[in-house]
C-alpha cells in the first residue's frame, strides 16, 4: 500500500510498457505491517514524497529542455475533464501539438476517446491506486514521446484528495469542477484547489437549469487560493473556451494570470 494515502500498489499498468513491475520496483514500499510505529509511518510517508519530488524534478527538466508545457488536470469524477480535452484537441487541431497521459484505475476508455481525435495518448491504469505520481508519468513518457514545443495534458485519476500531495513535474496544475457539483467544492477539498494555478468552472451551459451561485463559487475559490486564475466555460457549448485556448497557446497570457 502507499503509506501516504493508503492506496494500492503493484497494480500499475502503462500501455506499451511491458516492464511495469521492474519500472516501479524500489519506488513503492511493500504493504506496511500493522505493528509499524506512527513515527516509522511518518518517515515512510516523507520518504515516498521525497522520492516523488526528485522524480518530478527530473520530469520538469525533461519538459523544460523540450519546451513542453505540461499540465496536471485534477478533478472529481464526472466533472468533464476528458470532454474538455476532446473539445480542446479538436478545436486546436493543426494549431497546437498536443499529447495526453490518461490516468484511471481501470479501462482505456478515455485514452481511446483522445486517440479518436488524432492525438497521441497513453493510458495509465493504477488498479487500486487513487492518483498518479511522478514515476508513473516518467514511465508513460517513455512510451508517449511528446513532441517538442507541445502541450502535454496529464489527466489525473478522478479524485480531489490524494493528487494534491503528488507533484508530477507539471508546469501548472489545473483544477476543474462543474456547476453540477455545487459552489462549496473548493471549501470541501481545499488542498487541491489551494495548489491549483488555474481553476476551471465547467458545464456553465447548464446554469439556466440549476440554482447555482457563480459569485459564491468564485468567492470560495478565492478563500482557499487568492492567486489562482478562474475561468468559466462549457466544453459542450464552447462558451469561455477562447480564453482557455489563449492561455494554453500564449505564455504571456499565462504570465498575466
Amino acid at each position: 500500500m502507499c503509506a501516504t494515502c493508503g492506496c494500492g500498489h503493484g497494480e500499475v499498468r502503462i500501455e506499451g510498457v511491458t516492464h511495469d513491475t521492474d519500472h516501479f520496483k524500489g519506488f513503492r514500499p511493500a504493504a506496511h505491517a500493522p505493528d509499524v510505529s506512527p513515527a516509522r509511518m511518518v518517515q515512510i510517508e516523507q520518504d515516498i514524497l521525497s522520492k516523488n519530488n526528485d522524480l518530478a524534478g527530473a520530469n520538469r527538466k525533461f519538459f523544460a529542455m523540450r519546451g513542453i508545457f505540461a499540465l496536471n488536470m485534477v478533478s472529481s469524477p464526472g466533472s468533464g475533464k476528458t470532454s474538455l480535452l476532446v473539445r480542446t484537441i479538436d478545436d486546436l487541431k493543426g494549431k497546437l501539438p498536443v499529447a495526453v497521459i490518461e490516468g484511471d484505475q481501470e479501462t482505456s476508455n478515455d485514452a481511446e476517446r483522445i486517440r479518436a481525435t488524432g492525438a497521441a495518448a497513453v493510458q495509465i491504469n493504477t488498479g487500486r491506486g487513487c492518483h498518479l505520481d511522478a514515476h508513473m508519468v516518467m514511465g508513460a513518457l517513455e512510451q508517449l514521446k511528446p513532441a517538442p514545443a507541445s502541450v502535454l495534458f496529464i489527466e489525473n485519476v478522478g479524485n480531489l484528495v490524494c493528487p494534491a500531495a503528488f507533484d508530477l513535474g507539471e508546469a501548472a496544475r489545473v483544477a476543474l469542477f462543474s456547476v453540477t457539483e455545487g459552489e462549496d467544492k473548493p471549501l470541501k477539498y481545499p488542498d487541491i484547489f489551494a495548489s491549483a494555478d488555474l481553476v476551471l468552472i465547467n458545464k456553465i451551459d447548464l446554469l439556466p437549469h440549476l440554482s447555482y451561485d457563480m459569485a459564491k463559487a468564485e468567492a470560495n475559490v478565492r478563500r482557499v487560493n487568492p492567486r489562482a486564475r478562474i475561468m468559466k466555460l462549457s466544453a459542450t457549448s464552447g462558451e469561455g473556451l477562447a480564453e482557455w485556448y489563449q492561455w494554453l497557446a500564449d505564455p504571456s497570457a499565462r504570465a498575466a494570470a
